[in-house]
């Protein structure tokens, strides 16, 4: 009887530690999400889950939350002439590559 209670939170911890490490951000954040929903602290879930709070904390961090002033800005300007002076190329990741011979 007490092995298979041993065993069991054994299993369970495994599966916490699995679910906070391995498991893909997007389901991270659902359980996050229907955590909070049961009355869990959304803070510490997330925190704890690895993962950034829901867009309902206010911080931001996404962009939905509010409007963002220079995106369409950039939009018209982009529309109104790509050959314009104030006009900037789209930045490029470059990844160097050192050749050792």
């Amino acid at each position: 009887m007490w092995q298979n209670l041993i065993v069991a939170v054994i299993v369970a911890a495994a599966l916490l530690h699995f679910s906070t490490k391995y498991l893909p951000a997007a389901w991270r954040r659902q359980i996050v999400y229907l955590l909070a929903r049961r009355g869990v602290n959304q803070d510490k879930a997330a925190r704890f889950f690895k993962t950034t709070p829901d867009c309902g904390s206010g911080c931001g961090s996404c962009g939905s939350c509010g409007t963002d002033a220079k995106a369409p800005a950039a939009g018209a300007a982009g529309a109104a002439g790509a050959s314009g002076a104030d006009a900037s190329p789209p930045l490029k990741r470059v990844i160097p590559l050192h050749v050792q011979r």
